[in-house]
């Protein structure tokens, strides 16, 4: 059963943030991940208008989606984000 990670994010570094970014692709492709959405047009429909990024990204199963945000490679790239590069919520939710 596919799963979802979704982020919603607001860049504070634009500079920081891509060395994160950068890094990021192929991390999610080792792991069976297929980013369906990055940044790009949206709209808030409902809700606080907090965050002004929204990423969508497919994995074959829960369990791997999980495997990838945990992995010492992507938590590596996160370091650049975690450090105030940006503001991210991350979900991760099985699909139906």
């Amino acid at each position: 059963m596919p799963a979802y990670w979704i982020a919603r994010a607001t860049i504070v570094d634009p500079v920081a943030y891509k060395k994160y970014t950068d890094r990021v692709p192929p991390i999610i492709s080792r792991y069976g991940g297929r980013i369906l959405a990055r940044g790009g047009r949206y709209r808030i429909m409902e809700g606080p208008e907090k965050f002004e990024r929204h990423i969508v990204i497919e994995f074959p199963t829960f369990e791997q989606a999980v495997a990838c945000f945990e992995s010492p490679e992507y938590v590596e790239a996160a370091a650049f984000r975690r450090a105030g590069a940006g503001v991210v919520e991350n979900v991760i939710v099985e699909g139906v």
